[in-house]
C-alpha cells in the first residue's frame, strides 16, 4: 500500500489551481452569481410596492374628491390618472397597465353634505396580489378624516367622527384572493424557462463533448437548419410539458380558463423559443456542461427575481424594471394570468407579445452567427 506523500499531493495542488486558473468562465460565474443575487436582492426586492398605477373616474370633480385623491397620493401608494369612461376604465384594468380604479359618484360632494354617506368603489386587480394588499390596508386607514377640514358647520366631526363617506373596495379576477389563482398561472412560464433552457444548452454541449458535433460541422448543412433542427423537438416537449401543468391548474388547483387556449398557445410557443434560442446560444460558447449549466443559472436567476413572479414587479426600482421588461418570463406570466384569469383577447396582451418577437429574432440572430464562428 502506497503511503500519504505531500509531494504528490502538493503536485495535484499545483495541477487542479492551474487547470482552475485557465477555466475563467467557472471562476467568472463564482464570482459573478453572488454578487448578481447580492444587488438584486439588496436593491431591486420590494414586497411593499408604491406609485402604484389607479385610474380615477370621476363623476364629481368637487373639492372633496380633491381631498381624497390628495390624500390618496400623499399615502404614496397610488399614482393617479384620470379616465372619462367605464370602458377605458374596464380595459386599463384587463390589459394591466392599472392596479386600481377609483369610481366617484356623481354627486358626491351633494351627498356629502346632505349627511347621506356617498359610496366610492376602489376596484384592485386580483391577480397580484402581494401588490395591492398595503396599498388596501392603507387607503381604508385614511378615509375617516379625508375631508373633515372642508364639511359644513352643522357636519363638522365630533370627537368620534362617523366617515363622511364609505369606501367599498372590490378585488377582481380574484374576489376571494386565492394563492392559487396568482402562483400556478405563473408557474406554467417558471416551469418552462427552467426545463426547455436549461435542457437546451446541456443536451448540445453534451454533444458536443461526446465528439458527435463534429459529424454535423463536416455535414453540407447551415447553422439555421442545425438551430431549428435542435430546437423544435423541444418545442414539442414545452408543449407536452405546458398542457400537463394546465391540465393540474384546472382540475387540482380549479384555476379558471376564461380566454382563448389557441392563444395561449401560441404565446407559451413564443415564450418557449425564446428560451430555447438562449439555450443554443448558451451551448455555442459553453465548451463543457458544467460551463452550460452554470450559465443557465446565472440566466434563470434574474427572470425570476425581475419577472414579479416571486416579488411585486411594481415595487421594483425604475432600473430593476427596464431590465424586467426585456426578460421573456415577465410577458409570459402577464399573459398567462390575462388569459386564463381575465379572458384578455390578442388585443389586450399584444403589448406582451411583440417584445419576446424581438427577444428570439435577437437572440435567434445570435446564435445562428455564434454557431458560424463555431463552424470557423
Amino acid at each position: 500500500m502506497i503511503g500519504f506523500s505531500f509531494t504528490r499531493f502538493g503536485a495535484m495542488l499545483r495541477k487542479e489551481a492551474l487547470q482552475m486558473s485557465r477555466d475563467k468562465g467557472t471562476i467568472g460565474m463564482t464570482v459573478m452569481l453572488p454578487l448578481v443575487q447580492l444587488f438584486l436582492f439588496g436593491y431591486a426586492i420590494n414586497t411593499n410596492p408604491h406609485h402604484l398605477p389607479t385610474a380615477i373616474l370621476s363623476g364629481d370633480h368637487s373639492r372633496y374628491e380633491r381631498d381624497l385623491t390628495t390624500a390618496l397620493g400623499n399615502t404614496g401608494y397610488f399614482d393617479l390618472k384620470s379616465y372619462t369612461s367605464e370602458r377605458e376604465v374596464d380595459d386599463a384594468l384587463r390589459q394591466g397597465r392599472v392596479l386600481f380604479a377609483l369610481h366617484i359618484p356623481p354627486n358626491f360632494a351633494r351627498g356629502i353634505e346632505r349627511g347621506e354617506t356617498p359610496q366610492v368603489l376602489m376596484e384592485a386587480d386580483g391577480t397580484d396580489g402581494t401588490a395591492i394588499g398595503s396599498a388596501n390596508a392603507a387607503m381604508l386607514a385614511i378615509v375617516p378624516s379625508i375631508v373633515s377640514r372642508d364639511l359644513p358647520p352643522n357636519l363638522h366631526p365630533s370627537p368620534m367622527p362617523a366617515p363622511a363617506f364609505s369606501v367599498t373596495a372590490q378585488t377582481r379576477y380574484n374576489p376571494e384572493q386565492i394563492t392559487a389563482l396568482n402562483i400556478v398561472p405563473g408557474l406554467m412560464g417558471t416551469i418552462l424557462m427552467f426545463s426547455t433552457l436549461m435542457i437546451t444548452t446541456i443536451a448540445i454541449t453534451r454533444e458536443r463533448e461526446a465528439g458527435t458535433m463534429e459529424n454535423l460541422l463536416a455535414m453540407p448543412i447551415t447553422p439555421l437548419e442545425v438551430m431549428l433542427g435542435k430546437i423544435v423537438p423541444y418545442v414539442g416537449l414545452g408543449y407536452v410539458q405546458a398542457a400537463l401543468i394546465l391540465t393540474v391548474a384546472v382540475f387540482v388547483f380549479h384555476v379558471p380558463v376564461l380566454g382563448s387556449l389557441t392563444l395561449l398557445a401560441l404565446s407559451l410557443g413564443l415564450f418557449i423559443a425564446c428560451n430555447l434560442a438562449v439555450g443554443f446560444t448558451f451551448s455555442s460558447f459553453a465548451r463543457t456542461q458544467m460551463q452550460a449549466q452554470q450559465m443557465s443559472t446565472f440566466a434563470l436567476l434574474p427572470q425570476l427575481l425581475l419577472s414579479g413572479f416571486l416579488f411585486p414587479f411594481s415595487g421594483m426600482p425604475p432600473w430593476a424594471q427596464y431590465i424586467g421588461e426585456a426578460l421573456p418570463l415577465t410577458h409570459i406570466l402577464r399573459i398567462c394570468r390575462s388569459i386564463l384569469l381575465k379572458g384578455s383577447n390578442f388585443n389586450d396582451i399584444s403589448h406582451d407579445l411583440w417584445p419576446m418577437a424581438v427577444f428570439v429574432l435577437t437572440i435567434g440572430t445570435l446564435a445562428v452567427r455564434s454557431y458560424r464562428r463555431t463552424l470557423d
